[in-house]
């Protein structure tokens, strides 16, 4: 008993830093895309993961290069991405430059929240997409009922389809499991050849 108390002791410290840092931050205005974001925490919380959920004006710019995997959700505004949502991503690339790193390594996914069925919400994720690519992010996606990949979550909350439905957020949550199961195999650390 002992010695496996000791083992324990030893192996604790590498065990508390083999943890994973996701970042899933979001802009909203009305709460749709803070409900989608806490479906895709919630379903991104797997062992070795610690998720930190965030409005996007509250992320700390220091704490950026910290992350493994970054996930932003924006509100569609005009069949783009908000204006605070192009701000954060300005924030991000300039954090990871004044870090002297990139995304080299990390993973980054993108979700939106829009009025109508088709309000832009294609165009917005894929500008959002096209940012994180310059930055060199690996782009992890979502995957549709019938198996089909996506550009990530997306919800339609407009009058005729108000609020978000039980089977977006459960796309939301099926999407952060995929990221984080996903970032945890892209960051998993390299064994030595021959080990």
């Amino acid at each position: 008993m002992k010695r496996l108390i000791f083992v324990f002791i030893l192996l604790f410290p590498l065990l508390a830093f083999s943890q994973l840092h996701i970042l899933v931050a979001y802009d909203t205005q009305t709460g749709n895309t803070e409900k989608l974001a806490q479906s895709i925490a919630k379903g991104a919380t797997i062992s070795g993961v610690e998720v930190t959920l965030k409005k996007m004006a509250e992320v700390k710019d220091e704490t950026i290069p910290t992350f493994d995997g970054v996930i932003i959700g924006t509100p569609v505004h005009w069949s783009n991405m908000s204006a605070h949502s192009k701000e954060f991503l300005d924030r991000l690339g300039a954090a990871l430059w004044k870090s002297k790193t990139n995304g080299d390594g990390r993973t980054a996914g993108v979700f939106c929240t829009g009025g109508g069925v088709a309000m832009g919400k294609d165009e917005a994720r894929l500008s959002m997409i096209a940012a994180l690519l310059v930055m060199r992010f690996t782009i992890i996606g979502g995957v549709d009922d019938s198996g089909f990949g996506t550009l990530g979550p997306e919800a339609t909350t407009g009058p005729a389809d108000p609020g978000l439905s039980d089977k977006e957020l459960e796309e939301g949550r099926n999407f952060g499991e995929r990221f984080a199961t996903m970032t945890k195999q892209i960051r998993r650390p390299k064994t030595p050849a021959g080990n």
